[in-house]
Parts: C-alpha cells; structure tokens; sequence
C-alpha cells in the first residue's frame, strides 16, 4: 500500500486555516496535525483560536495541549514528536493533515533540517551574564566569535545572542542565524497555502481580537497568570496574553490592551505572509472566494491523482 501524501494547510493568521484543515481532514478520512507554536499550550484556548473538542467533529487533532505555560516550545522537540504521528498516520494509510502559521515549525515537519541541542547549565550561565552585562554587551561577544551571526542577530535581541553563543559553545561552528528557504523535502507534501487581501485580513483580525475579548481573553490571561504564564519564556509572549499581561501589572487599561494586540497581530500576519510566500511549492488559495474547500480538494487531485 502506497502511503497518503502529508497535506499541510498554512498561512498568515485568521485567513481559515484552521476550518479549511478540518475539512481537509473529513473528506480524507485524516487526522490533524497542529503547526501552531501557541496551541501546543494547555488552557490558552481563547487567545489562540483554538477550536474546541466540540468543533473539532470527532477528528483526531494531535499535538494540542501538551506543554504547561512555563514550559518552553522547543522547534526541535516539536519536529520530533510531530515527525512521529505523521509516520504513524501514513504507515496506517492515514492522511495527515498538517495545519498552523508557525513557518519554522511547519518547516522542520516538512524538510531535511537539524536543530543543535542545548545545555541547561550553559544556557543558564549565559542567561545570567545577559541580565548583568545587557545584550549590546553580549552582542559584542558574539561579533568577535561569529560576525556573521552578529550582523544579522539584532543587538537587542537578547534571547537570541544567548541562543547564538549557546550553540556556537557546543558545535564549535558558526550559529546558522538563516535558515535555508526550505531544505531537502523529506515527506511528498502537498502545500496548501490560505490568504486573503491585505484589507480584508486586517479587518478579520480586528474581529478576531474583539471576539477575544469579548470571549473572556482577560480573564483567561489572569488564570494562566496565576500558573505561571509571566515565568514562561514563550507562552507569556503569545499575541494577546503579552498584551493582557502587561495591563495586568499595568493599568488595567484592557482596551487599549486589544488595540495594541490588533496592531501586533496585523504585523504577525506580514511577517508570516513573508515567510510563507518564499516557498515556492505552496499553492495558494483565496480564502475569500467562495468554495475553498473544493478548490483545495482540486489541488489535491492535480498533485496526487489517485487522491481523494
């Protein structure tokens, strides 16, 4: 029996990826993969779009809810574990169904790439002579070692001087500050790629975020605040809860908290619309047009005439 091709539906946020996967998924007899970085966080639900148990129709959504919010989303485990249930999926003849913004965790499922370790003690030693030295410091550090790192790190992002230097100190080679467009293929893919005018999206996302709020963003914010969502490196900076958070320690200012997420996720979506459109195997979809699920289906047909 011939293995079902990996789909991976992907795309900026708020275009439909999400439903469009789901119905991917149902007309195939799939199962779902989740490729978005936040989702893997239990109880961040509102913030993330995450369709709940009821939405999801019976269909297997795997890699949902499995870190705590002072965990920290690590692509490398991610690649291992997304890796294993979509082999798992195919040895079973079961379409995987691979859906999220997060271009470099979709990248590591999809492509031939290596991520270095890391060291606890190491990163912790570095950690602490960046909040006593400050990152222009550390970045110095880091242009004497690897200068070609430095001019693309920015000198005030800390976490990834600290990464830089982490994984220069345990490779001895220079830190690959850009990864390549996309690697060696390592699944026969089919990419499905959602978008919709640049207007639209920005208006959708405006809906978005005061549906958020309206749903109970903040207070989904503060009981996570009580869990330790400020300790945790990455959970505490998804769109919506960093905003929230800071008017939690700040002045309460809980609107001007939901524009501020408005701006900063139309910002996310070109920055994901970027990374995206520089993989040329992606088909695109307008998701504003009427019968996206058909369309995509159609795609599917072309690339792997046998399916569905």
């Amino acid at each position: 029996m011939t293995a079902p091709p990996l789909v991976a539906v992907v795309g900026p946020t708020a275009t439909g990826k999400s439903d469009l996967g789901l119905a991917l998924a149902a007309e195939l007899g799939g199962e779902v993969v989740n490729a978005d970085a936040m989702q893997l966080y239990r109880d961040m639900d509102i913030g993330t779009a995450k369709l709940g148990v009821a939405e999801r129709a019976g269909i297997p959504h795997h890699l949902l809810d499995v870190l705590d919010v002072t965990e920290s989303a690590s692509v490398a485990a991610y690649q291992r574990a997304a890796r294993r249930i979509v082999e798992d999926l195919r040895a079973a003849g079961t379409t995987p169904v691979l859906v999220g913004g997060s271009g470099l965790y979709v990248q590591a499922v999809l492509d031939e790439l290596e991520f270095p370790g890391t060291d606890p003690v190491l990163r912790a030693e570095l950690e602490t002579e960046l909040a006593e030295l400050g990152p222009a410091a550390m970045h110095q550090r880091l242009a004497a070692v690897d200068p070609a790192a430095a001019e693309i790190v920015l000198p005030g992002n800390g976490r990834r001087i600290v990464r830089a230097l982490e994984v220069i100190a345990l490779t001895g080679r220079p830190f690959p500050a850009r990864l390549p467009t996309h690697g060696a293929p390592r699944y026969d893919a089919v990419m499905i790629g959602v978008d919709r005018p640049v207007a639209e999206l920005d208006d959708r996302v405006a809906v978005r975020v005061q549906r958020m709020f309206a749903a109970g963003l903040v207070e989904e914010t503060r009981t996570l605040a009580g869990r330790g969502l400020r300790e945790g490196r990455t959970a505490s900076r998804a769109l919506g809860y960093q905003q929230v958070l800071a008017q939690l320690d700040g002045d309460g200012d809980f609107g001007g908290a939901a524009e501020e997420t408005v701006r900063a996720t139309r910002r996310f979506v070109r920055r994901q619309r970027s990374w995206f459109r520089r993989d040329r195997r992606i088909r695109w979809l307008d998701a504003a047009r009427p019968g996206l699920v058909d369309r995509a289906l159609d795609v599917l047909r072309e690339v792997v005439p046998t399916r569905p």
